[in-house]
C-alpha cells in the first residue's frame, strides 16, 4: 500500500518519525512536503499531491500543529474524507463507519508511540460497507456536487 504523507512545520519532526516507522513496517512512503523543516510554510500546500495520490487508492496522512487546519482544508477537497483522530479506537471507527482515506494528526497534542498506534489502525482497519455507512457517504457525496 501507497501511504502518502505530509505536514507542515509545526508537524515536520512527527511526519519524519513516521515515515520512518511507515517505511520499516513495509510501506511505500510518498512525502507530499514539506521536504525540510521551513518555519513560514503553509499546509495548504502539500494537499495537492497527496489528494491526488489518495484519489488513485492510496492512504494519506496530514499533520499540523492543532490538525484542525489541515482538516479542514483536506475536506475541501472532493473526495477526500479526512479524520482528525486522537485516538486508536476512533481510527478504527473512523476507516469501518466513515471510511477516511486521510488521517489527520495534531503534532501539538500526540507523541510518536500515540501516532504510530493511531497510525497502524487507520492503515489495517477496513471499510464495513453496511447500508447505514453506505448511506451516509452517498449524502457526503451529494453534498459535494451540490457544491460544485
Amino acid at each position: 500500500m501507497t501511504v502518502y504523507i505530509g505536514a507542515d512545520h509545526r508537524g515536520f519532526k512527527l511526519k519524519e518519525s513516521l515515515k520512518k516507522k511507515l517505511s520499516e513496517a513495509g510501506y511505500e512512503v510518498v512525502d507530499t512536503g514539506n521536504s525540510k523543516y521551513e518555519p513560514d510554510d503553509d499546509f495548504v500546500d502539500f494537499i495537492p499531491k497527496l489528494k491526488d495520490g489518495v484519489l488513485k487508492g492510496g492512504k494519506g496522512i496530514l499533520i499540523c500543529g492543532s490538525g484542525v487546519g489541515v482538516d479542514i482544508a483536506a475536506n475541501k477537497n472532493k473526495g477526500i474524507r479526512a479524520g482528525l483522530l486522537f485516538d486508536p479506537k476512533q481510527a478504527r471507527l473512523a476507516r469501518e463507519d466513515d471510511n477516511i482515506n486521510v488521517a489527520v494528526l495534531a503534532a501539538d497534542f500526540i507523541d510518536i508511540k500515540e501516532a504510530w498506534e493511531i497510525v497502524e489502525i487507520f492503515l489495517a482497519a477496513i471499510f464495513m460497507p453496511l447500508e447505514r455507512h453506505i448511506r451516509r457517504l452517498e449524502k457526503i457525496k451529494l453534498l459535494e456536487n451540490k457544491n460544485d
